[in-house]
């Protein structure tokens, strides 16, 4: 139970906040977006591309092949969820 714990714990830490606070998405470029997809790694089907600014509320996050992926929810429309490479968010 203790090692599950300390992965929690640092999960939280690397990706910079806590279970149900407010982020953006940073980072893509002008010219793309972060996929939002429907489990956490790159072989889930795409839910929707999000451009920088895009506001969400970050629910819980996992590691998944070496990447941490983030469950997700559009803050302005919270029906639609799905996970995000934690990389691409930022504090607002």
């Amino acid at each position: 139970m203790r090692t599950h714990f300390v992965v929690i714990l640092a999960l939280t830490f690397a990706t910079g906040c806590a279970v149900g606070s407010g982020v953006v998405v940073k980072g893509t470029g002008p010219d793309d977006l972060l996929k939002l997809r429907d489990g956490p790694g790159l072989d889930h089907k795409i839910i929707i591309g999000l451009p920088d600014g895009t506001r969400l509320t970050r629910q819980n996050c996992v590691k998944n092949n070496g990447k941490v992926w983030c469950r997700v929810t559009l803050t302005d429309k919270p029906s639609i969820s799905g996970y995000v490479s934690a990389g691409y968010l930022a504090h607002r």
